[in-house]
């Protein structure tokens, strides 16, 4: 591992969030173990305060010869003084027992606790309660407390030991984390630099995971095939423009220079002007039409949405292509959907969408040809389907034909500026659409459908 890896460690969300989730893990182990040591420690000097008061009601109720007895017979069983009862006089001098000094305390019947100098040198920690007699003389009862003080250290080094192997496991693991989040944040670096410098067919790698980098990659990436799609199209856009718009200013340009070089009549010199205006007004055309679907793909249009009932936008665009599709003796037949068909939507670009599709539809149908104009409210699906009986469209160009001024080999000679289609594929767009081209054996299907919002 590098050493300019180790010193970026620390600057990672990762590390920064394992140490932040060590040191509240620590502290909650640190206030339990605390509570628990509490606990222990007052359970047991409860236990042994609790013996002493029995011993001292034992004692003081028995008369003064059976104390002196029982007592006797302590000190010979008790030989290693675990528990010393002592006798001493009012003046404090003993009479009876191992403990040859009365240690200080504060009051009687009270827990006290000293450290004992046996005879033998050793130093032991006793507990004990005095407690004054009928007759005038002090009894202590005491209980020797080496175990629980070693069972209180046993705690505490349990405590620190347990804590030293806490941290050092938890930085480990912030490490060990913080180069992980490094090393995929590197390969989504380098993902982003080859973006930056053209490369957007590149995407940023994932896991499959689904965890939080993965669904902001997940994001970008969506963003990154919008973008790629976007570009492709203002390629696709600049060479049609340079292809399509090239032949009819080509026409303008000539007929002017026609115009300019010959002595033409009054009539012919007006026929002229009037085809100028014709060339003119077919290039404003296509500028309006680039532009209303610029202003359709700007998603605040979304703010205009409302519930579009798609039976009564179908039957309008079928009712105003009649008259068109009659005069060439095509039968338009309009399909109403069998249960209600809303979504949310705006009605007018839905409408105009849809106009663009029947147009098209007429315009590549032959005569005496059929139309169908289908509504589909299926279970989980809501949209409308248009059919007809014409060429179709070849399966290669199926994509292709939503480009702007896109136009089919066989249709660059039909009236038309290659824009309708691609309008419609940006209603879709903004309505969270799919337009799909399918063959209808014969003639073409074109599905413009949305996933159920319910």
């Amino acid at each position: 591992m590098p050493f300019v890896r180790l010193r970026e460690i620390p600057r990672t969300i990762s590390f920064r969030t394992a140490l932040m989730s060590l040191a509240l893990f620590g502290f909650s182990f640190l206030a339990l173990f605390g509570y628990v040591y509490w606990q222990t420690a007052g359970y047991l000097a409860h236990q042994t305060d609790k013996r002493l008061e029995r011993q001292i009601e034992s004692r003081s109720q028995q008369p003064p010869k059976m104390r002196l007895h029982e007592l006797q017979e302590h000190i010979e069983q008790d030989r290693k003084s675990h528990s010393p009862h002592t006798l001493f006089d009012a003046q404090g001098r003993p009479i009876m027992g191992a403990v040859q000094k009365l240690p200080s305390f504060n009051g009687y019947d009270e827990p006290h606790e000293f450290v004992w100098h046996k005879p033998n040198g050793h130093r032991r920690p006793i507990r004990f309660m005095v407690h004054p007699l009928e007759d005038g003389m002090l009894l202590l009862v005491g209980e020797d407390i080496h175990s629980i003080q070693e069972f209180d250290e046993l705690l505490v080094n349990a405590l620190l030991s347990g804590g030293a192997v806490l941290l050092v496991v938890g930085l480990l693991g912030a490490v060990l984390l913080g180069y992980l989040a490094g090393r995929r944040l590197d390969a989504l670096s380098r993902s982003i630099e080859r973006i930056i410098k053209g490369d957007l067919s590149n995407r940023l790698p994932t896991r499959g995971n689904d965890d939080d980098i993965d669904r902001i990659a997940t994001i970008v990436n969506g963003m990154l095939d919008e973008l790629e799609r976007l570009m492709s199209e203002v390629k696709g856009v600049c060479d049609d423009i340079a292809h399509d718009l090239r032949t009819p200013l080509t026409r303008l340009l000539a007929g002017l220079e026609r115009t300019q070089r010959h002595a033409l009549s009054q009539e012919q010199y007006a026929r002229a002007i009037e085809a100028a205006i014709a060339e003119a007004q077919g290039l404003l055309q296509t500028f309006r039409a680039l532009l209303r679907i610029t202003e359709i793909e700007d998603s605040a249009r979304r703010r205009n949405f409302t519930q579009v009932d798609l039976d009564r936008i179908g039957a309008d665009a079928s009712e105003f292509f009649e008259p068109l599709a009659e005069a060439r003796g095509i039968a338009l037949e309009f399909s109403p959907a069998p249960v209600p068909s809303r979504l949310a939507g705006d009605a007018q670009l839905l409408f105009d969408a849809t106009c663009n599709l029947l147009d098209n539809a007429i315009k590549f149908s032959p005569d005496n040809g059929w139309i169908q104009v289908k509504i589909i409210a299926e279970q989980g699906r809501i949209g409308l389907r248009i059919t007809d009986n014409g060429p179709g469209i070849p399966e290669a160009e199926r994509e292709a034909v939503f480009r702007r001024l896109y136009r089919c080999e066989s249709s660059r000679h039909t009236a038309g500026n290659g824009l309708g289609l691609s309008m419609v594929a940006a209603v879709a767009r903004l309505h969270d659409m799919i337009l799909e081209v399918h063959d209808a054996q014969p003639g073409c299907r074109i599905d413009l459908i949305q996933a159920s919002q319910g």
